[in-house]
């Protein structure tokens, strides 16, 4: 079956002498074997007879839709719709057929779609090398003039980047623009297109050249029909129903907040009840009148779920909210000294567009509701996410998207992986590359910003039958925490922007796990694992998270004078030997035991410790917990993490010590909690746990979903997997590997005696050569470290 890459949809009413040069002037300029044209013809003379006669002799297909005058709704926008309902190519051309339209700009309307630069593609009359010659005289000219104009001033925003907003003569990428969302009236349906789809705009100019044969059907009648929809569309996307809905929430929810202020002030007064228990109670009572608002003035007559499941999905969600506010409350109160009362009106004013984007979607969702975005199969509910498969064209002309070469920061991992980034990312601040890579170099992977997913009533995961494409689309629209990611010669990731603003979600739940498989691809692993050197040997540990390997390094470092490589991740290779990965030390809250507080400030110390307690293993359980229901996981963990960042410092915050660039691991430690023990581990077990345990580091979304779809180099994730495992076992080949078991903490202490005997054998040793440090130079890096990582903005990289 023939593969449609181009569709090019040409609206005709009485057009029949225009169709065979058209069609003759198209046939130079589609890409052979892979378009198609289709006419929908609203005619009453004998254009179709003209059309069936012309596409007997066409080398591509030719298809028509002839509408009767009861289906002509909506005028030649609305033949264009019925068009892009008909068309199978990717991309879509729309243009008259009276070859007012050059078909020879059709490949320069493609290019840069096909290149992965724009959705919408506009044929402008006032760009450079264009035209508007084709315009019969000065009164035409005149209206068009002043109609552009009053386009423009009506969508200032939408229509920036559009010089020739009453152009009808374009070209979109199919899968960028909802159909279903179109109601075009008259001639502009590139207006309706671009206002009410958010698309990314590019421009060519074209010459609009004179009438071939046949008369305008421009008229008074059309002119009057367009200015009423112009109004139309400007008051109806000026604030959608959602927005609608949005106000009455507010105003609902407004109520609710003095309902909720009055109640904890009475409990909390008259009661004699703590402010975090007098919180509870108020948003039991709030929760209660905000659902009678909700019900009566802002979804009246909503029967999805039936009234108590209304009501108890609608509890559930204040009280799992309540549960993310109340340690924000408790900061607010104890660290920054605010008064209970007002810190409580604080904490709901902060969840409010949490609380109204879950409502909205999940509680009364209307049940027609249809998807909006490219049509998907197959599909499959996993849990809370819908996996879907685009199917591919095996013979698509559609080229892979250029390289990316222009970023913001530049990141070199030992001359291993290069990323280029216009996002911040903390964690890989060791490997920054300030002067950026050489000139037309491009990144192995490469992070940029841009629009992806819209709203939306589940979380969707989105891959290409042929691998070379993921979605990740939660529910919440242009406010999600949404990624795509390309596969080919450079892997591109774009971000979302409320993605970016959580640069350590971007980074840990995206970028590390492709990282993790660049890596494998080239004949490295990413093993989680703490590293440093011991008097020239490296000493690696390994523990399943949350168990206690920061601590345990911090305390290392502080008695033994060892040299720091990584306390989280650590870049392998098959001869043993590790090279570094300094991140950033997340400290949860059992890791407190092994922070001096002596090194940091009272304030510091204050806040780390109510910061440790969220961001521990208790808090990420019930993160894991959470992301088994229905409910945008990604975005809530990054605006979680806005508001209460994790605790993060570099290491020589908390202990002074060295670093270096590389060593070779001789001994390994398996640490865990329990009885205290200590036994040799034969190495076909130790490699089941390693691999165990570094599994586990992503066991967070969408790393579960996302990780099959995954395909580098060409590897597939199981084959991957497979070169990951047979890299771990020649790596351990020459390593003595412990397992060390401890109810107290005190892995550190038994590790330190246990090296401590041979020590003065070591030194005897003839000193391992460290490999060539293509990393900056380590004074550089912990130049940072007089305090801890700095608050950078992740888009405009301006520390806060």
């Amino acid at each position: 079956m023939q593969s449609i890459d181009v569709s090019v949809v040409i609206p005709t009413r009485n057009e029949r002498e225009n169709i065979g040069p058209l069609i003759e002037r198209l046939t130079g300029v589609l890409p052979l074997g892979s378009a198609e044209v289709i006419f929908v013809d609203d005619s009453t003379d004998d254009t179709p007879q003209t059309i069936a006669a012309v596409a007997e002799t066409a080398i591509f297909p030719v298809l028509t839709l002839h509408r009767e005058p009861a289906e002509r709704v909506g005028g030649l926008g609305g033949a264009v719709v019925a068009g892009l309902r008909l068309a199978e190519g990717r991309v879509v051309v729309v243009m008259d057929g009276d070859l007012q339209h050059p078909p020879e700009t059709i490949p320069e309307l493609i290019r840069p779609i096909a290149e992965g630069d724009a959705d919408l593609v506009v044929a402008s009359r006032y760009r450079e090398n264009g035209e508007a010659a084709g315009l019969a005289n000065r009164s035409r000219v005149g209206v068009s003039h002043a109609a552009t104009r009053l386009t423009k001033a009506a969508f200032p925003r939408r229509l920036q980047d559009v010089s020739d907003p009453m152009s009808g003569f374009f070209a979109l990428r199919k899968s960028a623009v909802d159909v279903d969302a179109l109601r075009p009236v008259g001639f502009k349906i590139l207006l309706e297109a671009v206002a009410r789809c958010r698309l990314k705009v590019a421009e060519v100019g074209f010459t609009f050249a004179p009438r071939n044969a046949g008369e305008s059907k421009a008229d008074f009648r059309e002119g009057l029909r367009f200015a009423v929809h112009l109004a139309k569309l400007r008051s109806t996307t000026m604030l959608t129903a959602r927005q609608m809905r949005a106000v009455g929430f507010a105003a609902v929810g407004a109520t609710g907040l003095v309902v909720n202020t009055l109640a904890f002030w009475l409990i909390m007064r008259l009661g004699h009840i703590p402010y975090l228990a007098a919180a509870v109670l108020a948003t039991q009572i709030s929760t209660t009148w905000n659902f009678i608002g909700m019900e009566l003035f802002v979804f009246p007559g909503s029967t999805n779920r039936g009234l108590l499941g209304r009501y108890w999905r609608f509890c559930v969600l204040n009280n799992t909210v309540m549960l993310a506010r109340l340690p924000l409350l408790a900061f607010l109160v104890e660290i920054v000294h605010t008064p209970e009362t007002v810190g409580n009106v604080i904490t709901l004013l902060v969840v409010f567009v949490v609380r109204f984007g879950i409502s909205d979607r999940y509680i009364y969702e209307e049940e027609g509701e249809k998807n909006m975005g490219p049509v998907a199969t197959p599909t499959t509910i996993v849990g809370p996410v819908e996996i879907s498969v685009e199917q591919a064209d095996p013979q698509s002309t559609i080229s892979e998207p250029k390289p990316v070469r222009s970023f913001r920061f530049h990141y070199d991992l030992h001359g291993i992986v290069t990323i280029g980034s216009d996002v911040a990312l903390p964690e890989l601040a060791y490997f920054l590359q300030p002067e950026g890579f050489a000139d037309g170099v491009a990144p192995d992977v490469s992070v940029k910003l841009g629009s992806v997913g819209k709203i939306r009533k589940r979380t969707r995961m989105v891959r290409s039958s042929d691998g070379t494409d993921v979605r990740w689309e939660e529910q919440l629209g242009k406010a999600s925490a949404n990624f795509a990611i390309h596969f080919g010669s450079q892997i591109q990731v774009t971000s979302s922007k409320a993605l970016a603003r959580s640069p350590h979600v971007l980074y840990t739940n995206v970028i590390e796990a492709l990282l993790r498989f660049v890596f494998v691809e080239r004949g490295y692993m990413l093993l989680h694992a703490a590293c440093m050197d011991v008097d020239g040997r490296g000493l690696m540990l390994s523990a399943r998270t949350d168990t206690g390997k920061t601590g345990t390094v911090l305390k290392l470092l502080r008695t033994s004078e060892g040299k720091f490589l990584s306390d989280d991740m650590t870049i392998v290779d098959s001869a043993g030997n590790a090279r570094c990965f300094p991140k950033p030390l997340t400290i949860s809250e059992h890791t407190l035991r092994a922070v001096d507080a002596g090194d940091l400030s009272r304030m510091e110390w204050a806040k780390l410790r109510f910061q440790s307690r969220l961001h521990s293993k208790e808090g990420r359980g019930f993160a894991m917990k959470l992301a088994e229901h229905n409910v945008p996981i990604m975005t809530i963990n990054g605006w979680t993490q806005r508001v209460i960042p994790p605790p993060k410092y570099m290491v020589q915050r908390l202990v002074k010590c060295e670093l270096t660039s590389s060593t070779t691991i001789e001994q390994l430690y398996i640490i865990e909690r329990g009885q205290p023990h200590h036994s040799m581990v034969q190495q076909s077990q130790a490699i089941v746990e390693l691999l165990e345990n570094t599994e586990d580091a992503y066991g967070f979304p969408p790393y579960r979903y996302l990780a099959e779809a995954l395909q580098v180099g060409g590897m597939s994730y199981d084959e991957l997997r497979e070169k990951e495992r047979l890299i771990l076992v020649s790596a351990m080949e020459s390593v003595q590997i412990h397992r060390l078991g401890s109810d107290d903490f005190t892995w550190a202490e038994s590790i330190a005696a246990a090296f401590a005997p041979d020590r003065q054998a070591a030194e005897q040793k003839v000193p391992f050569v460290n490999l060539t440090n293509t990393t900056p130079n380590s004074q550089d890096f912990f130049a940072m470290d007089s305090q801890s990582v700095p608050e950078v903005d992740p888009v405009s990289g301006s520390e806060a």
